[in-house]
């Protein structure tokens, strides 16, 4: 690269850099607490999970009324006839006749409705547990981009504050070839190192932007959103131990609830197919009134009827249902015991994500604290001429490593939280401030 190429590649990540500056300046920041309550209810996948829930709800409600209330109908019918015929409403010939009935019609005995109080109730857990299961995974998006922003806020630094050393080394660099403490190449080595790190903040900020994009999105806001930051209290010991989160897990995990409500639910349908070899007694009424005209009041005949339904064969249709449904009991067998045993499993990767992730992060800090300790001795050897400019650049090369390391740990240790926490089915550490 030539020397007015290089100049003008510097040109151009100065201005982009002012202008994502600017802009940075004017983005509005949103808090995690407020993120979460603002996109739970804009996710389709949670609005669809609602929607599930309440129509298991109204599922339920059906299956317990049909105990207690008898189906009712009202009609009305008005014809109009090209010829005079009986009219049995006036007893008398003419071309136009109006019937009314109100019927009713109880279900005395069907083994279905029985069988279907257990499916509805089984389909109602199922559905709560899909719901909170849902809201967690929604959660855990929601905190992935928040993070993912203040992983980038957090790189934007770093990348700034390499910026602001490679350009005080060159002032002090230039100022040892001009005295001839050091040669040209050493100043021509930190010219290198400042475009680079003028290239990496803008290559930062343009990220950045990026991911507060995606934020917006998630909160219904058509621009950016910047997050704010959390504080820095160092990641807790997790409140219960690996044992305890597998039974926790197990017996109140959405996932398994939802598995377990499952299975449920295709046992109480095999049994209503089943029972479809069974008679069935219904109980009707009936009152019709006709007339020639509307509202008709000429003529009132009701009835009573007594149904007793003994279906012997129906083409194979029955025992097609059957089977069905036994094969959908054993496929939610299958899952719901290939989730059973796969919980130790998958507990115990969640929890050790978060304790690597923890250990990882008082590792991060402490070679954080070496890399710049080692950076403040280097920088001045170099201005005392003890050492060169390419132990100088190490340095400080792994000074800036040293603090992204800390920033991608400190943001995967939250992740892996919340990783954990959609297993499990609830906060682990519960706070006001976050639902």
């Amino acid at each position: 690269m030539s020397r007015r190429q290089g100049l003008a590649l510097v040109m151009i990540a100065l201005l982009s850099g002012a202008k994502l500056v600017r802009a940075q300046q004017t983005i509005p920041i949103v808090t995690l607490a407020e993120a979460l309550r603002r996109a739970t209810q804009l996710d389709p996948d949670y609005v669809r999970a609602l929607g599930q829930v309440d129509n298991a709800e109204w599922g339920r409600r059906a299956a317990r009324l049909a105990f207690l209330v008898p189906s009712l109908s009202a009609q009305l019918d008005a014809t109009k006839y090209s010829a005079e015929f009986f009219n049995i409403g006036t007893l008398q010939p003419q071309s136009s006749s109006v019937t009314a009935t109100v019927g009713a019609s109880y279900e005395v005995f069907r083994f279905a409705k029985f069988t279907d109080l257990s499916a509805t109730r089984a389909e109602l857990e199922s559905s709560q547990a899909s719901e909170l299961q849902q809201r967690l995974r929604t959660a855990f998006l929601i905190e992935s981009d928040y993070y993912g922003v203040l992983a980038n806020q957090a790189l934007h630094r770093v990348a700034s504050e390499r910026l602001r050393r490679a350009d005080q080394q060159l002032t002090v660099g230039r100022a040892r070839v001009v005295s001839g403490a050091a040669v040209q190449s050493d100043s021509l080595q930190l010219t290198v190192e400042a475009t680079r790190a003028r290239i990496d903040l803008t290559r930062t900020e343009a990220g950045l932007l990026v991911a507060q994009l995606e934020l917006g999105r998630r909160v219904g806001e058509r621009g950016p959103l910047a997050a704010a930051a959390p504080d820095s209290v160092p990641p807790p010991d997790l409140p219960v131990a690996l044992p305890e989160a597998v039974t926790e897990a197990l017996e109140r995990g959405p996932q398994y609830r939802a598995a377990r409500a499952g299975e449920r639910r295709a046992n109480a349908l095999l049994r209503g197919a089943r029972g479809q070899y069974l008679p069935s007694v219904t109980l009707s009424g009936a009152n019709q009134t006709f007339d020639s005209k509307f509202f008709p009041t000429a003529r009132n005949i009701s009835s009573l009827t007594l149904t007793v339904s003994w279906p012997l064969w129906d083409l194979g249709q029955r025992e097609i249902a059957v089977t069905q449904a036994r094969v959908n009991r054993d496929v939610s067998r299958a899952i719901r015991q290939d989730l059973e045993r796969g919980a130790q499993r998958d507990v115990t990767e969640a929890y050790e994500a978060y304790r690597t992730a923890r250990a990882t992060v008082d590792l991060s800090r402490s070679a954080l604290a070496a890399a710049a300790e080692n950076f403040r001795v280097q920088e001045a050897r170099y201005r005392s001429g003890a050492t060169t400019i390419v132990e100088l650049l190490d340095s400080q090369t792994n000074l800036t490593q040293a603090e992204a390391d800390v920033v991608q740990a400190d943001y995967s240790t939250r992740l892996a939280l919340a990783g954990l926490e959609v297993i499990i089915g609830r906060r682990l550490f519960p706070s006001k401030d976050v639902p």
